[in-house]
């Protein structure tokens, strides 16, 4: 296959976003906009990515590289038209060899299948071909003009007569060329149209002019919709929520209540995993099969092991790491914490920082105190170790193997392996003072009233 250079424009303002954030870093299934349309390109084999952004974009070329360290960055300084934003990523294609596609950066729902919709059509001969779509109301969109399987022009909406304005299959969002024929033409794009602007799509008619051979390839109308305004970007993420819990049903996960599970991009199931409704997971979550997830749990970056049991109304979050068959009941956060095989933490409970072994129980109302104001340090609990109901446990502190800790138990010193812990008050009782206590209490509401 040709070696394939994806330039991705991604300079304008988004205006109809109604948002500080640019247009394209807004998410949809926790990744930007911009990280779905580069993953595609990858997917559809680019070997080599450009981003082209304006000159207050900053934030969305820092985030890109995150996601992708070898995306190269070019500046359209001055807001000409696409044809124009294309045209500063030159450094990078002038060079290349092989095929060229120019894709937009708000289409959170590309797939590399897409891609090779229109590069397959490179590989049987053609010249340029451009991605189109048949969506139920082509209002805004650019019409392909078409003699049977030759795309001759694509016509702006501003720009187009009533009869092409019929036209039903519409530019979609990637444009691809043999590098030649692009260099070829890039600069030849001129500004006789309704925005005195710099047309991409001019390439087409380009094309055909110095007889090139011009076609095009059809996608869903679903993987090819853009993102302008809050709406389309609700529309997007119910859309790529559907498509997820279709391919995990598909995938032998088990979703009591489909409509009301929400996925991220990356969220990895394994089989014979049961989500009951209202869970949500964010970025960076492995579940291992035999997994069941109870109703109303929030999971983001973590890992949970074969045969674990979670919630109902838990949250896993920061690097959580927990390991196979393990409980964590109703009303349990962890964060930043590694739990070992079969332990149980079943009530009430926050373990933050912690290091936890095997077959150890957390009793309800446990809380690790990972956090001095300024500092946050580390609670380590050994195998086999009770830990009783209502206990802080302050750290930095080091519970041995097999050890127990009672009930309401504050535990600020390292307990060795098998003991006992007690970190609380002695009890007193005082006979018949209840009573006196009822009576003071009664005395002062009484007085309240008056």
């Amino acid at each position: 296959m040709a070696e394939l250079l994806s330039i991705i424009l991604a300079a304008g303002e988004g205006t109809r976003m109604k948002s500080a954030l640019p247009k394209v870093l807004h998410p949809v299934g926790g990744l930007p906009i911009i990280g779905h349309v580069a993953r595609a390109a990858r997917e559809a084999g680019s070997n080599k990515i450009a981003l082209v952004t304006g000159p207050k974009h900053e934030p969305i070329r820092n985030a890109v590289s995150m996601l992708d360290s070898d995306v190269r960055h070019f500046e359209q300084s001055e807001a000409r038209g696409t044809g124009h934003a294309a045209a500063q990523a030159r450094a990078l294609f002038d060079e290349h060899q092989g095929y060229i596609a120019v894709v937009y950066g708000d289409h959170p729902l590309l797939r590399g299948v897409n891609f090779r919709a229109v590069l397959d059509r490179l590989d049987a001969g053609q010249d340029v071909a451009i991605l189109g779509f048949e969506p139920n109301d082509p209002t805004g969109y650019g019409r392909f003009i078409t003699d049977g399987e030759r795309l001759l022009a694509i016509r702006e909406h501003k720009d187009a007569s009533e009869a092409e304005r019929a036209i039903g299959l519409c530019n979609a969002c990637i444009l691809a060329f043999r590098a030649e024929v692009f260099r070829d033409l890039i600069d030849q794009i001129g500004t006789d149209n309704a925005q005195g602007e710099y047309y991409l799509t001019d390439l087409v008619g380009l094309a055909n002019t110095a007889g090139k051979k011009v076609g095009f390839g059809v996608a869903p109308e679903d993987d090819v919709m853009g993102v302008n305004d809050r709406s389309q970007l609700a529309r997007a993420e119910a859309i790529f929520q559907q498509n997820r819990r279709q391919n995990v049903m598909k995938s032998g996960v088990t979703l009591r209540d489909p409509n009301s599970v929400w996925f991220s991009w990356d969220t990895e199931i394994g089989r014979d995993v049961t989500i009951f409704p209202n869970v949500v997971f964010g970025p960076g979550v492995k579940i291992a099969e035999n997994v069941e997830i109870r109703a109303f749990c929030d999971i983001e970056d973590a890992v949970i092991g074969e045969g674990s049991s979670i919630g109902p109304f838990a949250r896993i979050r920061g690097g959580a790491e927990l390991g196979p068959d393990v409980h964590l009941g109703n009303f349990v956060e962890v964060k930043k914490s590694k739990i070992g095989a079969g332990t149980k933490a079943g009530h009430l409970s926050y373990l933050g920082d912690a290091e936890i072994g095997t077959k150890t129980n957390i009793g309800a109302g446990t809380i690790t105190c990972n956090y001095d104001g300024v500092n946050k340090d580390k609670t380590i609990i050994g195998d086999n170790v009770f830990i009783g109901s209502n206990a802080s446990l302050v750290a930095p502190v080091n519970i041995g193997d097999g050890a127990y800790t009672a009930s309401g138990s504050v535990i600020t010193q390292d307990v060795p392996a098998d003991a006992l812990a007690l970190g609380r008050a002695r009890q007193e009782n005082k006979p018949g003072y209840a009573p006196k206590l009822r009576e003071r209490a009664l005395a002062k509401k009484a007085a309240k009233g008056k």
